[in-house]
């Protein structure tokens, strides 16, 4: 794991697509999408149900290898506003053991704004925490210092004649948009122009290996 400068704080990106804020001891993820399998079988495209309960193994993964005691979940969590009451029991049952055991915060998105509180921990429309705005989607118009998600950023790249596509961070000296954490969610190039609109000039891509993070710049 490697650290790296955020507005003054020092932040870890992860290569699984979530954020550690040591300081804090914080663990921050977008984009969970829960229940898109089950949403999608509805309409009769027949998935493996699955991923909810992969994304949540992953994300108890991770708070047991960082120690977080505090979980920010950056908006879509869930595919849809009934995504929640589809949660099989297995995958509730996960939920329940994360929201005790800590800090546990969503915070809504553009596809989960009516959260249901029988899921445990807060739920916030945006958050300020120890001057870092904590949103769904960043807003061009923001000056202080932004945590969001929403977009799914990849850096996507041909080496050798091979197409390589990885989950990304893109950053500003004042903007910070994760990675979909999800298990079943596609992505976004991080050169796109609706990220560069939303970051402003000046944006990176940060793809995070276990023993380094590389940075790659991104035309405006």
């Amino acid at each position: 794991m490697v650290p790296f400068s955020f507005a003054g704080h020092d932040l870890i990106a992860l290569p699984q697509g979530a954020l550690f804020w040591p300081a804090r001891r914080a663990l921050l993820v977008a984009d969970l999408h829960f229940e898109k399998a089950s949403w999608f079988a509805r309409f009769g495209q027949m998935l493996p149900p699955y991923d909810s309960i992969a994304t949540l193994a992953d994300l108890a993964a991770l708070r047991a290898a960082t120690g977080a005691v505090e979980i920010w979940c950056l908006g879509d969590s869930f595919h849809d506003s009934e995504g929640a009451a589809r949660l099989p029991e297995r995958a509730r049952d996960m939920l329940r053991t994360l929201t005790a055991a800590t800090r546990f915060v969503w915070i809504t998105g553009n596809h989960d704004g009516a959260l249901a509180d029988w899921l445990g921990g807060e739920i916030l429309a945006e958050a300020v925490v120890d001057g870092l705005v904590l949103r769904h989607e960043a807003d061009p118009l923001e000056i202080r210092p932004e945590l969001s998600g929403h977009f799914h950023p990849k850096f996507r790249v041909t080496v050798r004649g091979r197409h390589v596509s990885r989950r990304c961070f893109v950053a500003t000296g004042a903007k910070l948009i994760l990675p979909a954490f999800g298990a079943l969610t596609g992505g976004l190039d991080a050169g796109h122009p609706e990220i560069i609109r939303a970051v402003g000039r000046g944006a990176q891509a940060l793809v995070p290996l276990s023993d380094r993070l590389l940075r790659f710049p991104l035309a405006a």
